[in-house]
């Protein structure tokens, strides 16, 4: 069975600049895809091309094994899509643009489960120019869901969406996950990303910089020790018998598993030295990674 998104080696360019250079990426039924990258990565243009607004230069783009231009229509009635540029008319509510939009499909959710799940029914007849951006993306998001779509392609879900919000737009994506959902995010929100992705896709300059899950992309293991004071990394790396660098005023990374023995050597020495250990983690955070990927991407260096 083919994957639920599939692109092959995609390129696109726009006259002189190419905005996409060979990318692959797979997302299956079931299955929660990040797609990170800083402005200008090619995000968007790719997220374009999937759903049909774009051409390919080269390359081929499926949703749910159909061609997303020559099959449109069927690729829009199975696929829910929340982009950054709206396209509500202003004097709609969202009561309105829900209503309206259900009769596209044969089958669709009921409008106001869909508003009730996102707490949209205190604004459900307020003009869209009214709305805050919090409500406005979960109207989006509404309209996203409305055709019980087999995949979901979500564009910053979160942005503009108070902590309450988040963590339920989080639910959701999950129980569209766990329903068989296929779901790929695009997001500068690298916690968002650590939270809910099963696959991360790391694009900088219109190419994938790494792809993997989470614990492909955490790199070697590692001790990460931040501390109440500075510490010197040459005793540390003594007591422990590993590469120790600092990572920071008060944090230092020790290219070493973490185990009882280490920690406890770790806190004596601590203690000795008059500081206390504040955190311990056991891998880099997934924005720790990004900065030192693309970093590491922008100055040459060969993974």
């Amino acid at each position: 069975m083919s994957s639920a998104v599939d692109i092959k080696n995609l390129s696109v360019t726009f006259g002189e600049l190419r905005a996409v250079e060979d990318v692959s990426l797979q997302v299956g039924y079931g299955e929660i895809a990040g797609l990170l990258g800083p402005n200008g990565a090619g995000k968007t243009t790719v997220v374009e091309t999937l759903l049909g607004f774009r051409a390919p230069t080269s390359g081929s783009v499926r949703l749910h094994g159909l061609d997303p231009l020559r099959d449109h229509h069927e690729v829009v009635v199975r696929t829910g899509a929340l982009l950054q540029r709206g396209g509500v008319w202003f004097p709609m509510t969202p009561a309105q643009v829900l209503d309206l939009t259900a009769t596209y499909y044969d089958a669709p959710r009921s409008a106001s489960e869909l508003m009730a799940l996102l707490d949209l029914e205190r604004c459900a007849r307020t003009p869209w120019r009214r709305l805050s951006g919090g409500e406005q993306q979960r109207t989006l998001l509404a309209l996203a869901l409305l055709g019980r779509p087999r995949v979901l392609v979500l564009d910053e879900p979160t942005t503009a969406v108070d902590p309450e919000g988040r963590q339920v737009i989080r639910d959701i994506i999950r129980a569209e996950r766990d329903r068989g959902c296929a779901i790929l995010i695009t997001t500068h929100e690298l916690d968002e990303a650590e939270r809910l992705a099963d696959y991360l896709v790391i694009m900088n300059q219109g190419h994938v910089v790494v792809q993997g899950t989470l614990d492909e992309l955490a790199g070697s293991p590692e001790m990460i020790v931040e501390t109440s004071g500075p510490i010197d990394p040459v005793e540390l790396a003594s007591v422990l018998g590993c590469p120790v660098v600092l990572d920071g005023p008060l944090r230092v990374r020790c290219a070493v598993n973490s185990t009882p023995e280490r920690i406890t050597a770790v806190t004596s020495y601590l203690s000795g030295v008059g500081v206390m250990m504040t955190s311990l983690r056991t891998r880099a955070s997934l924005e720790e990674r990004y900065i030192e990927l693309i970093t590491d991407e922008r100055n040459g260096v060969e993974r």
